[in-house]
C-alpha cells in the first residue's frame, strides 16, 4: 500500500487548476512538517517575493506519524510573511493536520490568486473552487465557520480554516482560524490568504494510512498514550500554559503595559487559577490528543436589549492572550479581558501581535508621539477594554491611515511616528510574553520563527536562575541552536511541543520502525541540522543578517529575575550565532 504522505497537492487560483505530485524523495529526506515545508517553500517561493503578490505560496504540510500516533496532530504552514518580510511559519492545531492527511496529501501549495473571492472545497480526491462572494464581507469568521459547516461534507472528520475581516483588508498579522479556537496565529498567514482572495479552505478525507508491523504498533501506540495521560501532562489539562501568569509574576518576568514593568499588580485577577475557579466551561482537545489543554472560558452576559435574557459566549484563553491583551494593557477585569479576546478571534488577528501594536500605541499618545487625531478619536489609557476593543477594529477595518500603519507592525509603525525605542518587536515580530533574561531576547532575535517556541530561551533562563549561575554568551546561543535544531524534528513530525518530553529519540524511532522505516538518534540530530540550516539560508537569501538585528532598547530599561540585561551579552551573541549558524 503506498503511504499517501508523499502526495504533494499543487492548486493555483490563478487558472482554477490543481493536479498531485508524487515527492517520496522529499519525505524520506527532510521527514515532513516543517523539514518538508522549508524546502517547497525555496523552491516554489522565487527570491524577493512580494509577500501579498500572487507568487507567494502557501505551503502546508504534516508528518508521517499524522493520524497514527497522539498529538501528531499540527499543521505547518510556510510562506513569506507580510509582517517581517521574510520567513514565514506558523503551526495549528485543531483537525487541521488530521484531515489533510485522511484527505490523501503531505503536503498542499497554494499559488496564484482568484479574479473573485473563492473557497477551496477538498474531500479527497474531489477538489472545487467555489465562490466566497457571499461570505467574503463577513467580519465574524465564526459566522464564516458556521455557514461552511451547513454547506459542506464532512461533518466530524473535516477541517475548516478561514479568515475574518483582519485577512481581508491585509493586515499583516491577520490569523487563519481554524474550528474556531485553534489558528495559523503569527506571521499573517491571514494577510496571504486574502490577498489571494481566498477566504478558506474545507477539507476531509477517507484514506488508509499504512503500518508495515501491526503488532510493534499496538504496542508503541499504547507505551506513547500511557505518556501522554501521566501525571507530567497533567498540568497542560488542569489550567493550561495560564498556570504561567502567577510564577512569570512572582519572578519579575511577566511583560506588564509595553514592558514599562515586569510585575503586574492585577496579576492574580486574570491568573490562570481564576479563571479556572470562575470562568472555566469545558476543555477541549485537538484530534488525536488525549490532553485536552484547550480551555474554554463561559462568560456569561445579558442582552443589551432585553435585560432579562443571557448569552453565554465559549472563549479560548491561554497564556499568551492573557499577556498580550491583558497585562501587556494593564487590563485587570477577567470579564474585560475575555470580550477582547472574542473580539480580535472574530475578526481572525494575531493576539500577540495586536496586544504588543496597542500597547506601543498607548504608550506613544501618553508621550504625545500620536494624537487624537491619529487614533480616531480614542483616547488609549492602559486597562480600558472598551478603547481597546474599538482599536482592534479600527485595525481590522484600516479605518485610516494610522491604523493601516499599525496593521503592518510595531516596528513599521515606530518608523514613521517614531517612539522606535519602545516598540518591542524581534526580527519584525512582536514579542511573546517572556522577559526572564538574556537568553528568552537571544532567541527571539536569531529563532527561525522569532518566537518563543524556537528554542525556549525563557526555560534556560529559568534554569540558570535556579542554579544562581550567568552562562557566558557562547553557553546561551550552543543551547538556543542546539534546542532549535532539536525542535525541527518535532515539527517535522509536526508534534505538539507540550509533549516535546514525551517524544524523545527512542520513541521516535520505535514509532519510525512500525511504519517500515530505520532512524536513530543521531540520523534524527543531523535531519534537525540540516532542517534549522534551511530555514537560515532562506532568511539569509531574503535579505536577513543576525548582526544587523535590531534590539528594542526597552529590554534593558527593565529588570529582568536575573537583573538588568546587558548590551555586551547581545552583542557578543549575535555575533558568535551568526557564525555558528553560517557553520552549520
Amino acid at each position: 500500500m503506498n503511504d499517501p504522505l508523499s502526495n504533494v497537492l499543487h492548486i493555483d487560483l490563478s487558472r482554477k487548476r490543481f493536479w498531485t505530485e508524487d515527492r517520496s524523495e522529499l519525505f524520506n529526506e527532510m521527514i515532513g512538517g516543517s523539514g518538508v515545508a522549508i524546502k517547497l517553500l525555496a523552491e516554489e517561493c522565487p527570491k524577493g517575493t512580494d509577500p501579498l503578490a500572487p507568487e507567494n505560496p502557501i505551503i502546508l504540510a504534516v508528518g508521517p506519524l499524522t493520524g497514527l500516533y497522539p498529538i501528531a496532530s499540527k499543521t505547518v504552514a510556510m510562506f513569506k510573511s507580510p509582517l517581517t518580510g521574510n520567513l514565514g511559519e506558523s503551526h495549528c492545531g485543531g483537525r487541521s493536520a488530521i484531515a489533510i492527511r485522511f484527505a490523501g496529501y503531505g503536503a498542499i501549495i497554494i499559488k496564484g490568486s482568484s479574479e473573485t473571492p473563492v473557497y477551496m472545497s477538498i474531500h479527497g480526491d474531489k477538489i472545487r473552487f467555489r465562490d466566497a462572494s457571499v461570505i467574503w464581507k463577513m467580519a465574524n469568521s465564526t459566522t464564516v465557520g458556521r455557514i461552511l459547516r451547513e454547506k459542506e461534507s464532512g461533518s466530524g472528520i473535516r477541517s475548516i480554516m478561514r479568515i475574518g475581516r483582519a485577512g481581508e483588508n491585509l493586515v499583516s498579522y491577520a490569523s487563519v482560524v481554524t474550528e474556531t479556537y485553534r489558528h495559523f496565529g503569527r506571521m499573517g498567514l491571514g494577510a496571504v490568504f486574502g490577498s489571494k482572495q481566498l477566504k478558506a479552505i474545507v477539507i476531509s478525507g477517507k484514506k488508509n494510512i499504512p503500518v508495515s508491523d501491526m503488532k510493534s504498533y499496538r504496542e508503541t501506540y499504547n507505551e506513547t498514550f500511557k505518556l501522554l495521560s501521566s501525571a507530567e501532562m497533567r498540568k497542560y489539562h488542569e489550567l493550561g500554559t495560564s498556570m504561567n501568569i502567577t510564577p512569570l509574576n512572582e519572578l519579575g518576568a511577566l511583560p506588564t503595559k509595553n514592558l514599562q514593568e515586569s510585575k503586574f499588580e492585577n496579576a492574580e485577577a486574570i491568573s490562570g487559577e481564576t479563571f479556572e475557579k470562575n470562568f472555566l466551561g469545558r476543555r477541549v482537545a485537538c484530534a488525536h490528543c488525549p490532553v485536552a489543554c484547550i480551555h474554554l472560558a463561559a462568560l456569561r452576559e445579558v442582552y443589551e436589549k432585553e435585560p432579562y435574557f443571557y448569552k453565554t459566549e465559549m472563549i479560548s484563553y491561554d497564556y499568551e492572550l492573557i499577556f498580550a491583551l491583558g497585562s501587556m494593557l494593564g487590563i485587570s477585569s477577567p470579564q474585560a479581558l475575555l470580550k477582547l479576546m472574542d473580539e480580535v478571534e472574530i475578526l481572525g488577528l494575531d493576539a500577540m501581535s495586536t496586544g504588543v501594536a496597542l500597547a506601543w500605541a498607548t504608550e506613544a499618545q501618553q508621550k504625545g508621539i500620536i494624537t487624537t487625531k491619529e487614533t480616531n478619536g480614542l483616547k488609549l489609557n492602559w486597562n480600558d477594554e472598551e478603547s481597546y476593543s474599538k482599536a482592534v477594529n479600527y485595525i481590522a477595518a484600516q479605518v485610516n491611515e494610522f491604523y493601516k500603519t499599525l496593521g503592518k507592525g510595531v516596528i513599521y509603525t515606530s518608523s514613521k511616528y517614531g517612539g522606535k525605542e519602545f516598540a518591542l518587536a524581534f526580527g519584525g515580530n512582536e514579542m511573546p510574553g517572556y522577559h526572564t533574561g538574556p537568553a528568552t531576547h537571544l532567541g527571539f532575535l536569531i529563532g527561525s520563527r522569532h518566537s518563543h517556541l524556537d528554542n525556549a530561551g525563557y526555560s534556560i533562563d529559568q534554569k540558570a536562575l535556579a542554579k544562581n549561575s550567568k552562562l557566558t554568551p557562547e553557553e546561551i546561543i550552543n543551547k538556543l541552536i542546539e534546542e532549535e535544531a532539536w525542535r525541527q524534528i518535532l515539527s517535522s513530525l509536526v508534534i505538539c511541543f507540550f509533549a516535546r518530553g514525551i517524544y524523545k529519540p527512542e520513541l521516535i524511532s520505535k514509532a519510525f520502525k512500525t511504519i517500515g522505516k530505520e532512524i536513530n538518534e543521531e540520523k534524527l540530530k543531523r535531519i534537525g541540522l540540516k532542517i534549522l540550516k534551511e530555514k537560515y539560508r532562506f532568511k539569509k537569501r531574503e535579505g536577513f543578517i543576525i548582526k544587523n538585528s535590531e534590539i528594542p532598547e526597552r529590554i534593558f530599561e527593565t529588570t529582568t529575575p536575573s537583573g538588568n540585561l546587558s548590551k555586551e551579552i547581545f552583542n557578543e551573541g549575535l555575533k558568535i550565532a551568526e557564525l555558528k549558524l553560517d557553520s552549520i
